[in-house]
């Protein structure tokens, strides 16, 4: 399958897409992700589109016929995957891996990942979530997606934010972030590029 795009001037803002991994009831997920939203839709270069999951209700089932409601869901999603340059997952870790509805996420789409860039943003407890990080970079491998190698995460992420959701020390988070968008910035403008001058073919 060949995928092809509208060229874009290099000057056109990026459409970064956020996921918000989790869907518990009493995640601090909305909190994490509010935070680096913030960081991202300060910069120029790029424009901000957030998917949570606790919100997008996306069927489990993969075969089969749909339900009116599961049509529904992923008519919201997946519009908004395509036409995403970039991607930047924010993701717990669940058991030393990710969570179920990420990858419910992931297997419901497949060109929309490819030879596009995606990020994290991870958190958890000592590891901070990197070991759901370190699964993902394989799962996203065999979509041909490219992932960005700096992350920012959050160790021990229940006293990193006040009751009214601030983080309580930015630098180090804010440093990491600018980091890690100034890469997902060049990869998604280098793989834009690619994609409109030499179709990806998988």
């Amino acid at each position: 399958m060949i995928m092809t795009e509208t060229p874009h001037s290099d000057r056109d803002p990026l459409k970064v897409v956020v996921v918000i991994g989790s869907t518990r009831p009493q995640r601090i997920g909305r909190i994490v992700a509010d935070w680096f939203v913030g960081k991202a839709a300060r910069r120029d270069d790029m424009t901000v589109h957030v998917v949570d999951l606790a919100e997008a209700a996306l069927p489990v089932v993969l075969t089969g016929d749909l339900a009116p409601d599961d049509a529904d869901a992923l008519a919201q999603v997946t519009p908004q995957l395509d036409a995403a340059d970039a991607f930047v997952i924010v993701t717990p870790e669940y058991n030393h891996s990710f969570p179920a509805s990420i990858k419910n996420l992931i297997d419901w789409h497949y060109t929309q990942w490819r030879a596009k860039p995606v990020a994290f943003v991870s958190y958890g407890g000592l590891a901070g979530g990197l070991r759901a990080v370190e699964h993902l970079r394989q799962v996203l491998a065999e979509l041909h997606a490219v992932t960005v190698r700096d992350t920012v995460s959050f160790h021990g992420v229940a006293g990193r934010f006040d009751d009214a959701g601030t983080l309580i020390d930015t630098e180090g988070a804010a440093g990491a972030a600018k980091t890690m968008l100034d890469q997902l910035d060049w990869w998604a403008r280098s793989l834009r590029e690619a994609r409109s001058v030499r179709p990806y073919a998988a």
